[in-house]
């Protein structure tokens, strides 16, 4: 039976913009902090405490922290690599949820962290145990856990062995991240099931690249079978600066607008969204990748 509600994490403030060439400003940051939020939004990426050499765009961590609005019954996640960069981000006393990262090949995990695939499993358990040493939540993600830039195929049974090895942790959930959109509907399902009865009842989350146009598809595969948190950047922005030919997230227009539209509540205001898409169009001087910002809006207002 398909869920009534999920729980929508906004992540375009850093997986939307940390591969964008041209800075994007802290105050326009903000602002698109702001505009999620207003639009919905109660968990919200906001940036990532990683080497600033290597992901320029995500250099004012600090001082995006500083800047964020308070909002009663808002989570901020501070993505980390590291435990440097768990320390940095307790240390701006603003987020409330680390998010660490492991990855399911030897060979991204390497380039992304430079650590074997299960090394990457034990550092990100000390980051999930080190963010409730501070009173905070810890989540951990697995990337490319349906396929690899390097290595090609990811083997499921791999990948449940991973999240069982997180779970030992007690991380609020655990996400399956399609971190290059290699993924189709039938590998979710298998997946996001298989990986659901390994860890119950930790919840499941998901993270899905639109790169080959089965984002959405892949969502709503998920939710079928039994993802609780999906992960959407507005206007579809994103990619990775480790993977090569990575493209966009899903967009969490395109994502609202589905799962309203087939009854799953988000919790999202899709004309805010909308909005929020021309105001970003603007700052990213283009037409973003969302569908449905471009399309007429649909069911039509009821004319007085």
């Amino acid at each position: 039976m398909t869920a009534k509600s999920i729980e929508f994490m906004e992540v375009g403030p850093r997986d939307g913009l940390q591969n964008e060439k041209t800075i994007i400003s802290t105050q326009d940051k903000l602002e698109l902090i702001a505009r999620a939020i207003d639009a919905g939004a109660r968990r919200i990426e906001v940036t990532s405490f990683v080497n600033p050499r290597r992901v320029p765009q995500m250099a004012d961590a600090a001082e995006v922290c500083a800047g964020l609005p308070e909002a009663d019954g808002v989570i901020y996640t501070g993505l980390v690599l590291n435990a440097k960069g768990g320390e940095r981000a307790i240390a701006t006393g603003r987020i409330h949820e680390l998010g660490a990262v492991c990855v399911a090949s030897d060979r991204f995990a390497i380039a992304n962290q430079g650590q074997t695939s299960m090394e990457s499993v034990e550092a990100a358990k000390g980051l999930v145990a080190m963010a409730k040493d501070a009173g905070l939540r810890g989540q951990a993600t697995i990337g490319a856990a349906f396929g690899c830039p390097f290595e090609g195929e990811i083997a499921e049974d791999h990948v449940i062995a991973m999240a069982r090895a997180l779970a030992e942790a007690d991380p609020v959930e655990i996400t399956l991240a399609d971190t290059i959109g290699v993924a189709d509907p039938a590998h979710v399902s298998r997946l996001v099931t298989a990986v659901g009865e390994a860890i119950g009842p930790i919840p499941v989350r998901v993270h899905f690249h639109n790169t080959r146009g089965t984002g959405v598809a892949n969502v709503w595969a998920a939710v079928e079978a039994g993802a609780r948190v999906v992960d959407a950047a507005l206007g579809g922005l994103g990619g990775c600066p480790f993977a090569p030919g990575a493209a966009g997230n899903v967009a969490s227009e395109d994502v609202v607008y589905m799962l309203h539209r087939a009854g799953v509540e988000t919790g999202m205001d899709l004309e805010k969204l909308v909005a929020a898409n021309a105001w970003l169009s603007g700052v990213m001087d283009r037409t973003l990748p969302s569908m449905v910002a471009r399309a007429p809006a649909f069911p039509m207002q009821q004319q007085a």
